[in-house]
């Protein structure tokens, strides 16, 4: 199992539209990044659990874990000219872009910051932290995974 953190910004889906949807399941679509492509495609595996991050809102930070349900598939938005996320490049038979679906874990009491997440001793790994971490997915270390979940509990 790896550990991973999903950038979202909770006024277009946040922790809590994915508890209320059925089955409290989500296919997490519209990434048009390569380099977050590639770890959807290529990475992200069944069981593996993310961090659910708000960003671009007042409560910046983790907001509760999900899991996830369904390995890399082609995002069929990229296909749909009324979707926002359409790619005319891209084909049924050449994608360009993936999706995994997850699955609602739980929800913390209250948002870790990003702010508390910069000053923890120990999280030296997670891009988060580091210049130019700005990717929509990307990888938990499992030791500061731990420390963060641990954190985010209290």
């Amino acid at each position: 199992m790896a550990y991973w953190l999903f950038k979202t910004e909770p006024d277009a889906f946040s922790i809590d539209d994915l508890a209320n949807r059925p089955e409290q399941t989500e296919p997490w679509d519209g990434v048009r990044n390569y380099q977050a492509r590639n770890f959807l495609r290529d990475g992200v595996k069944l069981g593996d659990k993310v961090f659910i991050y708000h960003s671009s809102c007042k409560q910046v930070g983790i907001a509760g874990v999900a899991e996830v349900v369904k390995d890399g598939y082609p995002d069929t938005t990229q296909f749909n000219p009324e979707s926002k996320y359409y790619d005319p490049k891209s084909s049924q038979d050449n994608p360009r872009w993936y999706r995994v679906d997850v699955k609602f874990v739980e929800k913390f009491s209250s948002v870790l910051p990003l702010s508390v997440i910069k000053a923890m001793d120990g999280i030296t790994e997670l891009p988060l932290v580091k210049k130019g971490g700005r990717l929509s997915i990307m990888p938990v270390e499992e030791a500061e995974w731990q420390q963060l979940y641990a954190a985010a509990k209290q």
